[in-house]
């Protein structure tokens, strides 16, 4: 683990890493501050004179200091601004409004066919309703994809398991809402968060591995999230580990996903006589739960595949960390010791220490990642490009000048 330095290589970042901290942590001191994010208390000063300037953080009470005067508790100012995140699924979109806190003031489900022609049409319908009900600032949109998209800002989408191919999501969606809108691959969000109210508050170089319906991987390196040459670094579920086998959804046979994605389980606790034709992962999960030994095998070996994979991932990238998220986490139990002893067997010996932090899971996460696109992009101009000036320019007028 490594604390010092890794937020100071983020320039103008470490504001938005500020905004996280007193968000999840409440009010803190400076000194707390430059402890915490491993950056020089000269850094804070500076950092958190500005965002006084800009009022999205307001000085509190005093408190007892070690020797010299009282320190003065910095608290943010959660009304400041805020950003809608949306996570778009086969069979609906999650839809969030949160602060700068990342904290969610409200959330909705809204169920709709992503594989239909008319689809983005319909996903522009339900966001301009949660644009319209959002209370307060709106510094923008940002919304998760299944699939690769060029960059943040223009928002072009391949999402294979959805049947769209270079569909200008960005572009359709800022025609239709009027604001800022960002977009990016949903593991990809998901990693965004991390850095700014997880993980990437301490470390600079972490994996985010999700295992859910697919198998996603977001990869940070030095702060930022890596997405390679046309957006679509990450593709870990596609990775090649049998000559043959299930059919994946990309339509290649042989990928991991298609051995421990949803429909790899599934196809495999058919298979095991767990679950019926008409069978669940709802099932198997239940099956595993009760004791049943067919149930608990078929997440152990995807457990053990899962970890043999990740090896080589931590090998390719040497991260300090791997973080462990997604819908499958709720069995994690059943893939544990499995997962363990394969990716530790398969290490190299220096890299067999490596910390694998699995966090709580829920739905609303994937959304609330798609929204730190927005709350990051008035600090990382590199990501959000045009998008993230017009998001600068709202915050320019919401609390004044920068």
């Amino acid at each position: 683990m490594s604390q010092a330095g890794p937020v100071a290589n983020r320039g103008d970042l470490v504001r938005a890493a500020v905004l996280g901290l007193l968000g999840t942590r409440g009010p803190s001191s400076r000194a707390d501050i430059a402890r915490v994010l491993g950056v020089s208390p000269a850094t804070v000063t500076q950092t958190t004179k500005d965002l006084l300037a800009r009022e999205l953080v307001t000085e509190l009470e005093s408190v007892p200091s070690q020797g010299g005067r009282p320190a003065r508790l910095l608290g943010l100012v959660r009304t400041a601004g805020g950003a809608i995140g949306a996570k778009v699924t086969a069979d609906h979109v999650r839809i969030v409004s949160v602060g700068l806190d990342g904290a969610v003031t409200a959330a909705s489900t809204v169920e709709l066919d992503a594989t239909t022609p008319h689809a983005l049409d319909a996903i522009a319908s339900v966001l301009a309703d949660a644009v319209r009900a959002h209370e307060g600032p709106l510094l923008g949109v940002g919304v998760g994809m299944p699939g690769a998209v060029d960059n943040q800002a223009s928002g072009v989408v391949d999402a294979p398991t959805l049947g769209w191919d270079r569909v200008p999501v960005g572009a359709r969606l800022r025609e239709a809402l009027g604001v800022p809108v960002l977009v990016d691959n949903d593991v990809n969000t998901l990693a965004a968060a991390e850095i700014l109210y997880g993980s990437g508050r301490t470390h600079a170089d972490f994996l985010v591995v999700t295992i859910g319906r697919g198998v996603g991987l977001g990869i940070v390196q030095n702060g930022s999230v890596g997405r390679g040459a046309h957006g679509g670094a990450g593709e870990f579920g596609h990775t090649p580990v049998a000559d043959d086998g299930p059919q994946c959804g990309c339509g290649n046979h042989g990928c991991l996903e298609g051995f421990v994605g949803e429909s790899g389980l599934l196809l495999a606790a058919r298979a095991a006589g767990v679950v019926g034709p008409e069978g669940s992962v709802r099932g198997l999960a239940e099956a595993a739960r009760a004791g049943n030994a067919a149930a608990r095998t078929v997440y152990a070996d995807a457990g053990r595949l899962l970890g043999r994979a990740l090896a080589g991932a931590v090998h390719l990238l040497d991260p300090e960390v791997v973080v462990l998220l997604g819908e499958g986490i709720d069995e994690w139990a059943f893939w544990e010791a499995t997962f363990e002893e394969s990716f530790r067997r398969h290490l190299l010996p220096a890299r067999r220490g490596i910390s694998c932090v699995v966090e709580p899971w829920s739905e609303d996460q994937w959304a609330v990642g798609a929204a730190s696109l927005v709350l990051a992009s008035p600090f990382d101009a590199v990501s959000s490009g045009r998008e993230g000036e017009r998001v600068r320019a709202r915050l320019q007028t919401t609390v004044g000048a920068l």
